[in-house]
């Protein structure tokens, strides 16, 4: 356990490095996002990844990646919309196996019928499924929300626990929703491992585990507690932003001189440049209601055209 801090103990790696904290970074603008990658496209051929890269060399070049991204994404912030620990717990729940667009597009509704824990175990299933159908799997969606909203009623005095062993109690509630409630609502350094996680890390060499829990046992030992839910937020933006799944946009990418994958996506600066989204593409974001300092636009309300 590398920290006293209840809730936050990562599971036991093989591996550990000594921790050092990242330097400040200053904030960014779309504009010079650009910049950076087309600058980091032309130094391409002078930077390789070598092979058999040893785990110092792989600990060194995954915390520059971090502050690379830091200088990205200052931004970065969790993408649900939420004005306490309880519509945080309650919106990561709903995110499961659909956007956090399509999430914080419903939630409204939802919060407005049931603002608290004791209004919500008192729910009407049929109602509730009615509200949260936008998302998805809403029958076992709302059997989840029902069960975790009594457990707060009858266990927790209504308020959502700080800690990750009593979290992953809550019907509907893993490891990756713990986290994320951890990070955001009660500043607990959490690592969130979702699939743009998996996927960049993997990407990136990080790693070559498919397990969440080893995933996460194995960056935790790479970066020190204090990045982990910073870094989080940045990969998983660069993962919807420009490291997509199936057409990377590694032309634009300000990271692809780190890169040992570099040219799975499209490399032509100007065609990966169409391929950005939200913000970095000049389209709205996936929050209605963005934090004061996120450059792009909010996104747009259910129905909205």
């Amino acid at each position: 356990m590398r920290s006293s801090e209840p809730g936050t103990t990562p599971p036991k790696a093989s591996k550990a490095s000594k921790a050092s904290k990242a330097p400040t970074t200053s904030k960014a603008t779309t504009a010079s996002t650009a910049s950076a990658a087309s600058t980091a496209s032309k130094t391409l051929k002078a930077s390789k990844i070598p092979k058999g890269e040893s785990h110092l060399a792989l600990v060194r070049r995954a915390r520059r990646i971090n502050r690379e991204l830091a200088e990205v994404y200052p931004y970065a912030h969790p993408e649900l919309d939420f004005r306490n620990p309880f519509e945080l717990l309650v919106a990561t729940v709903l995110s499961a196996q659909t956007t956090d667009l399509r999430v914080n597009q419903t939630t409204p509704a939802l919060f407005a019928a049931y603002p608290t824990p004791e209004d919500m175990a008192a729910a009407n299933p049929e109602e509730m499924e009615e509200l949260i159908r936008p998302t998805g799997f809403f029958r076992a969606k709302t059997k989840s929300l029902l069960g975790l909203s009594a457990a707060l009623r009858d266990d927790f005095g209504g308020e959502v626990p700080g800690r990750l062993e009593d979290l992953v109690k809550l019907p509907g509630v893993g490891r990756k929703t713990a986290n994320v409630v951890l990070g955001n609502a009660f500043g607990v350094p959490g690592i969130t491992v979702d699939t743009h996680f998996g996927r960049l890390v993997r990407r990136w060499k990080w790693t070559d585990e498919e397990d969440p829990v080893k995933v996460e046992a194995v960056i935790a030992d790479i970066f020190p507690k204090s990045e982990w839910t910073m870094l989080s937020h940045r990969v998983i933006f660069h993962g919807r932003r420009i490291c997509h799944a199936r057409k990377p946009a590694c032309g634009a990418c300000p990271i692809a001189p780190l890169c040992p994958s570099y040219g799975e996506g499209e490399t032509d600066p100007e065609k990966a440049r169409k391929l950005l989204k939200y913000e970095m593409g000049g389209y709205p974001g996936q929050r209605l209601s963005p934090p004061p300092d996120f450059p792009g636009k909010p996104a747009p309300a259910l129905g909205a055209v």
